[in-house]
């Protein structure tokens, strides 16, 4: 990942820090954003405050990367949200609404924002967080489940649609994630059979680097002991 500029979505979460900190390791340039932006840590890493919930927001944040380091080699979109505890036919309107807004409009921005400057440049790396809802839903879980689902259908599409221009799209579904959120939330769980961040942060700098350029519209679960 020596000098490639990738753009971090979500990049002041649980997770999203783990993963800033995996690129930054491999010597990639990180642009990170977020609601809140955040503290950038030398040259090769930028902050950004951006509420990727509108497209204009999105095409702002790449336009200024892009005019920082003159390109966007890659988008590892981490943006998403969680709810739960109603079945279907309980779920109102709102939250069906907030779930496809953060899981599955948010990741339509970034697409839209960054795949342009990828097909002019005939290259690209995309991969995106889903999760195991995606495809093994759940009883009480169903607005999310189905936005995560159109996530898998929405970057497979992505992957179809710019093969000829030599650009990668996949998608990643972890398992319950070891955070301090997913801690708090469930305190008398088995954390040793939860997936370490480390490790999904580790699998998303190989998805976008070299050695995956030969993968793409790939569904790629992270479970941990959780099997």
């Amino acid at each position: 990942m020596q000098n490639q500029v990738v753009i971090i979505t979500g990049a002041t979460g649980g997770l999203g820090s783990t993963v800033t900190a995996a690129f930054l390791e491999a010597g990639a340039w990180v642009a990170s954003v977020s609601r809140s932006g955040g503290a950038s840590s030398g040259e090769n890493h930028i902050s950004l405050e951006a509420d990727i919930s509108t497209l204009d927001a999105a095409r702002a944040a790449v336009a200024a990367v892009t005019a920082k380091w003159g390109r966007v080699d890659a988008l590892v979109h981490l943006v998403g949200g969680f709810a739960g505890g109603s079945t279907v036919a309980e779920t109102d309107d709102a939250t069906f609404d907030r779930m496809f807004e953060m899981n599955l409009r948010s990741a339509v921005h970034a697409l839209r924002a960054v795949l342009p400057g990828m097909r002019a440049q005939g290259a690209g790396r995309i991969v995106a967080i889903g999760s195991r809802a995606a495809v093994e839903p759940g009883k009480g879980v169903g607005a999310y489940s189905a936005s995560k689902a159109a996530l898998v259908s929405l970057m497979k599409t992505v992957a179809l649609e710019n093969k000829d221009k030599s650009i990668t799209a996949n998608v990643v579904l972890p398992g319950t994630m070891d955070t301090p959120a997913n801690r708090a939330a469930m305190p008398r769980a088995d954390f040793t059979k939860w997936v370490p961040p480390v490790q999904v942060a580790k699998l998303l700098v190989h998805m976008v680097s070299d050695g995956a350029s030969a993968i793409s519209g790939a569904v790629i679960p992270i479970y941990g002991a959780e099997l």
